[in-house]
């Protein structure tokens, strides 16, 4: 083994890194609508919805199926985004390199 090489101390090291990157992902957000724009999500890092705003003219009591779909079509974006972010972010961590077996729940 060389000197200076620590397996275990880089393997730490790794995962309080990942850990500071999953805190940070809260604070990152993502926006995303449907609909131009009669719909739109906001949603962080975490994947999760911060706020959804609706454009009242969208709102038709005799077309609620056209307003779900509106809906549902931002978070699915949103939600893609989110994962975009955080690939990127763990991109970044990782060096570019793609870690056989490194799985983070909630990232990927």
């Amino acid at each position: 083994m060389a000197k200076g090489f620590n397996p275990l101390q880089q393997v730490k090291a790794l995962q309080e890194k990942m850990a500071k990157m999953q805190e940070d992902l809260a604070f990152k957000k993502v926006e995303a609508s449907a609909g131009g724009g009669m719909v739109t999500v906001v949603i962080n890092g975490r994947q999760e919805v911060l706020s959804i705003k609706i454009d009242p003219q969208v709102v038709d009591p005799e077309d609620i199926e056209m307003l779900q779909d509106l809906i549902v079509a931002a978070v699915n974006d949103g939600l893609r985004k989110a994962q975009e972010m955080a690939s990127a972010e763990m991109g970044k961590l990782a060096g570019g390199l793609n870690i056989p077996g490194l799985n983070i729940p909630g990232l990927f």
